[in-house]
């Protein structure tokens, strides 16, 4: 009954589309308009991927920080070297350039060495006083120039790390972006618009290479290079799956049909961006040449059907109508896996993945219905296809390199287990060889200016990547007693000592700095004040406090002054190494602050970042898990058969494990880039699986149980479709190595070489499964109707349909 429902169900839907082709058509250019008018709310994310959730603790901590401090990532660094800057030609026009950034109201606070105001003791208001370091009416004098520069590198010690590395003679100017604009656009305009033609017209002027980082600065450079490749994605998608579709068909109104299929794909995938209120991000932004690299697949295979029913009854109509009836379920359980592979993202519980795997499960059932409707609807407009056009169902040089697979598979299936065997010997070998990355800034497109300043700053002042230690006191103003501020000094010389750290950043260098000032700026009384000398210098400091841009210490403590916070910078090459930073931190913090009396948290971008790597890769690992959990449940609905889900399982999982060993073998880490291949490759793989083994069972009832024959009737008819669809997928996916990103080339490249395993191993290690158990598998009375049928019926089967028509009469 289930089987003639089903059959009833997609001769329904080939009539009806076929006797509605004006009212199908009209519905799908309404929806498309539909979709086209939410273009306008698409919005491209303006903050960096959080890849934890919000209830998490560590998120917890780092907003908590956030809520005291304020945006930690508002900084924008220029670097000189100072042979280049003192000048007097290149001191003016920078100069110009600081006095232009502090003059736009973007900019918060700009600290720079020809605008330091440099701290003096004031004994008629007992207080501080912030004189300017530089005498503008001397600049034009070498000499001054020299002076200056001396004093900066020998008399300053509270900028060295801050604005100037003394042992490479390095200079930097500080811009600090307003914190309520880092996470806008506006920050965005500013930059390109603003920000990057001062830089270029102080270059053009000079002659000198200014090198700019910090992370409002690279976020937006990152931001464009992402924007502009997708145009480059899709276009190269398009371009590849079209070319081979056209070498597969030679034809040029089939390929037109596909292309425009997958066009108005994209269209739909911007449009539902919009619709669900979405931001582009990294991730959402490889959906429009996802849905061209999985919508020809589907394209090749309903073309491919149209063309063997016309090749045997040269009746176009007959032709169109039986593709649906034959093979509509077979193609939407293909889909439906595939859309399973992206939906289980949604069980990460992060919002940047349920965005990504919400939008293109949506888009590739979407992709079925156009499909569905419109191949015989645009068929049904054009001339049949001519002789030349079939010709692919009979070429030779794939059918060798079939016929080879078979007789493999047939007379050797010992050589196939020993490859699988020792592939997954080699497999686990590499993956015991993987790492885990934590770097933000690895998947960056590296031959970028930006990318190459990024290097500089880490070469020159150890990082831009800040990591931030917040220090609750328990009490207010719990940070200005001596015990306090004497245990932060403390903590600073053990972040000294840790690799990879930079020179530490707190209110303690504020105090030292105060009391050099106090003793008429010798450098020598850089040093926290004694017990004695505290209670008058800190009266000194207090009397110095007036405007937020003068104020000496809101930045490292806050109001109330219970927190305070110590700030250092690491290279990005050390994200992997945090755990291990961390471990060496807590330990000195354990020692120096007691838990009674102090609460330490540990926070930061790089931080978060490389926790949430962690974090996706456990939830990422459950998803695939459930993909796996969900797979089995679609294969045991189907087929009713505990031995049919081992088979699937089994050639689906090995191609993971050797793109996994392959990954540790190239030292290719997991990142959140990388993670995503499994679930891709693993949905997209499935299908073939499902489309071999459903059409294998109804062969094997068509020819009295004959193994053998089942076998070769099996790759007569889905083998092409399987090898037509797994080249265009490899192809289609390794466009993406056209990126910039590291992340995306390796995404696009693990994707294709995952693929290009799983046809083999559907291909061979598949059917070699099935015929070394056949005696369970072939047996018919285990091997159960099917509850779904998604094989396709015989033509007979299909004539002795109650109430049966055959629209091409």
């Amino acid at each position: 009954m289930v089987k003639w429902f089903s059959l009833g169900f997609w001769e329904l839907i080939a009539r009806v589309v076929l006797r509605n082709k004006t009212l199908m058509l009209i519905a799908l250019a309404v929806l498309t308009a539909f979709l086209c008018l939410q273009w306008k709310y698409i919005k491209f994310t303006h903050t960096e991927a959080n890849l934890l959730p919000a209830d998490n603790p560590v998120n917890i901590e780092y907003n908590a920080f956030l809520n005291r401090f304020g945006e930690e990532g508002n900084l924008i660094v220029i670097g000189i070297k100072q042979h280049d800057l003192f000048k007097p030609q290149t001191f003016e026009q920078w100069q110009k350039l600081i006095s232009s950034l502090e003059s736009d109201k973007e900019i918060s606070l700009v600290l720079a060495p020809n605008n330091l105001k440099v701290l003096t003791r004031n004994d008629s208001i007992q207080g501080f006083e912030l004189r300017s370091f530089v005498d503008a009416a001397k600049v034009k004098n070498q000499r001054y120039l020299d002076s200056l520069q001396r004093v900066l590198f020998t008399k300053l010690p509270f900028y060295e790390g801050l604005l100037l590395n003394r042992a490479s003679g390095t200079v930097r100017a500080a811009i600090y972006m307003r914190k309520d604009l880092v996470n806008t656009p506006e920050r965005k305009q500013y930059i390109l618009k603003r920000f990057v033609s001062l830089v270029e017209n102080f270059e053009k002027s000079t002659k000198v290479d200014l090198r700019v980082s910090g992370m409002p600065y690279i976020r937006t450079l990152n931001a464009e290079k992402i924007l502009s490749e997708i145009s480059i994605f899709i276009g190269a998608a398009l371009l590849v799956t079209s070319l081979l579709f056209f070498y597969f068909f030679r034809s040029f109104r089939a390929t037109l049909i596909s292309a425009i299929i997958v066009i108005i794909g994209v269209m739909w995938s911007f449009g539902i961006l919009g619709l669900l209120n979405y931001e582009i991000t990294v991730l959402t932004a490889l959906v429009p040449a996802l849905v061209i690299v999985i919508g020809i697949p589907n394209c090749i295979f309903l073309t491919n059907k149209y063309h063997q029913e016309f090749k045997v009854h040269r009746n176009k109509v007959k032709a169109l109508q039986r593709v649906t009836t034959k093979v509509g379920m077979a193609t939407l359980m293909t889909n439906l896996t595939t859309a399973i592979g992206f939906a289980t993202f949604v069980t990460s519980n992060n919002q940047l993945l349920l965005e990504f795997g919400i939008v293109t499960a949506i888009n590739i059932m979407g992709l079925f219905v156009l499909c569905l409707i419109v191949i015989p609807i645009a068929h049904s407009y054009i001339p049949p296809p001519k002789d030349r056009h079939l010709e692919h169902l009979d070429s030779s040089a794939v059918k060798t390199f079939m016929d080879w697979i078979l007789r493999t598979v047939k007379y050797n299936r010992f050589s196939v287990y020993s490859a699988a065997v020792a592939l997954l010997v080699l497999s686990i070998i590499g993956i015991y060889k993987m790492r885990i990355s934590g770097s933000i800034i690895e998947d960056m497109p590296r031959n970028t200016d930006f990318f190459r300043d990024i290097q500089f700053f880490e070469k020159e002042f150890d990082g831009v990547m800040p990591l931030e230690i917040m220090i609750d006191t328990k009490r207010k103003k719990g940070v200005m007693k001596s015990a306090t501020l004497r245990r932060i000094d403390e903590l600073e010389q053990a972040i000294d000592e840790v690799p990879g750290l930079s020179k530490p950043l707190s209110v303690v260098g504020v105090i030292k700095y105060a009391k050099q000032a106090y003793y008429n700026g010798n450098p020598q009384f850089y040093a926290l004040p004694t017990s004695q000398e505290q209670a008058f210098i800190l009266t000194y400091i207090k009397n110095s406090s007036g405007s937020q841009k003068t104020d000496l210490l809101k930045s490292y403590v806050d109001s109330t002054g219970r927190y305070a916070r110590v700030t250092t910078f690491m290279r990005d090459e050390n994200g992997d190494k945090i755990p291990l930073i961390e471990a060496e931190l807590r330990k000195e913090i354990d020692k120096i602050f007691p838990k009674d009396r102090y609460t330490v948290t540990i926070t930061g971008k790089a931080f978060v970042f490389q926790k949430g790597t962690g974090y996706l890769l456990d939830n990422l690992m459950s998803s695939l898990l459930f993909a796996f959990f969900l797979t089995c449940l679609l294969v045991g609905f189907m087929f009713r058969s505990p031995k049919m889900i081992l088979v699937s399982l089994i050639p689906n999982m090995l191609p993971l494990l050797l793109t996994a060993g392959l990954m540790g073998f190239l030292d290719i880490p997991l990142k959140p880039s990388t993670i995503l291949v499994f679930g891709i490759a693993f949905g997209l793989s499935v299908d073939d699986t499902i489309r071999f083994l459903a059409q294998y069972r109804e062969e094997l009832k068509r020819n009295n149980w004959k193994i053998r024959k089942s076998v070769y009737a099996t790759f007569n008819d889905a083998g092409l479709s399987m090898f037509y669809t797994s080249i265009v997928l490899f192809f289609g996916f390794s466009v993406f190595m056209l990126s910039s990103f590291g992340g995306t080339i390796a995404l696009g490249g693990l994707v294709s070489i995952t693929l290009c395993f799983g046809m083999l191993s559907n291909l061979m290690l598949l059917p070699s499964l099935v015929l070394t158990l056949n005696k369970t598998l072939a047996n018919e009375q285990e091997f159960k109707e099917p509850i779904v049928p998604i094989a396709e019926r015989t033509d007979d089967e299909i004539d002795q349909m109650p109430g049966h028509r055959d629209l091409s009469s």
